[in-house]
This record gives structure tokens, sequence and C-alpha cells, in this order.
């Protein structure tokens, strides 16, 4: 069994926004999968099997700084360890459309997966980091808290979903081939 889990805001006026792209990912693979969202106290979820593998996707309901909590909590209440947790984020470190894909590792500053890393007490997971650099970026020592909370431009709309698409690719990958296998194909493109 795999748990996904898209970080991002809950609420439509967070829709669409570039630190919503967790969120985006995990909804191609639902649609991928035929799947259905359902709502729980902390998180939405769906559930669904391919590969020969359950698969619980989620989406943390709560605000991205706190969805370890949710994480911590869908961890528990399927027997998971963390080596079974793909968590999907944004990433204002990598340009618009790069896919990055780890087995480990910190939260690079990214309150979401510090959260996460917090809650479950480690950061032994795999985590996909969607790009979201993109026009208007805010420059060293700039704020950048509106930046990802804002829409993508009109001309990088297609880089998104493009992007939220091989993201979605990527993670099925883990589930098919393996993480290793998974990292050498998405780190190498």
């Amino acid at each position: 069994m795999y748990l996904i889990v898209g970080l991002g805001n809950p609420g439509s006026e967070y829709d669409g926004t570039r630190h919503n792209i967790g969120f985006d990912v995990v909804e191609k693979i639902a649609a991928d999968l035929r799947i259905r969202f359902h709502a729980h106290r902390l998180h939405r979820s769906a559930a669904g099997r391919k590969y020969g593998a359950d698969i619980v996707l989620s989406q943390p309901r709560i605000y991205m700084n706190n969805s370890g909590e949710a994480v911590r909590s869908l961890l528990a209440e399927h027997g998971l360890p963390p080596e079974r947790l793909i968590v999907c984020c944004d990433d204002l470190h990598l340009p618009l459309g790069a896919v990055r894909l780890r087995k480990k590792g910190g939260g690079g500053g990214h309150n979401g997966l510090l959260s996460v890393i917090r809650e479950i007490g480690g950061a032994e997971f795999p985590r996909l980091r969607c790009g979201i650099r993109g026009a208007g970026v805010p420059g060293p020592g700039q704020a950048t808290a509106g930046y990802v909370l804002s829409t993508f431009e009109p001309g990088e709309l297609s880089v998104a979903a493009e992007m939220a698409e091989r993201a979605a690719d990527s993670v099925m990958m883990i589930v098919r081939d393996g993480i290793d296998r998974a990292m050498n194909a998405v780190n190498t493109k």
C-alpha cells in the first residue's frame, strides 16, 4: 500500500495557486484511476488499486503549515511506515516545469514538508517536488508568500498542467517500479 499526499491549502480561494500544485498532482492520479475523493475531518482521500498495489490519495484539509497532522493521522490509520508515504509539493527553487524526486531529505524551507517531518518524527519518506518559479518571482531577501499563493500567469498554465501530469506519472512509476528506478528515470530527464 502507498499513501500519496498532495500538499496545498484548502478552500476555493487557493485553487490554481502555485502552492497547490501538490493537490493538482493527486487529482490527476485520481482521474487516471477513476476514483473520487471523500471528505474526512483532517483530509480528503480517495482509494484505488494499480500495479498490484493499494493506493490511498490524500489532500490535507488543514493549512499547509500544519499538514503534517493529517499525514501522521493517515499513516497511523493505515498502519504504514514513512517509506510508503509519497509527498507531492511545490518548490520555489525549481524552475516552472521541473520535477525532482528524492527518496528522503530535509524540508528545504518548505513549511508543509517541515510540518510532515516534525509530525511523523523523521524525513525518511519520498517526496516529489514540482517547480513553480516563473514570471515575477521575488528576488533574494524579498517575501515569497504572496508569490507562492498567486495563480500561474496565462502563459504558464500549459507548462504547469504538463508538469502536474508528468509528476502524476512519476508518482505512479514509484508504485510500479520502485523508488530507485523512478528516481533514475525522473531526475535524468
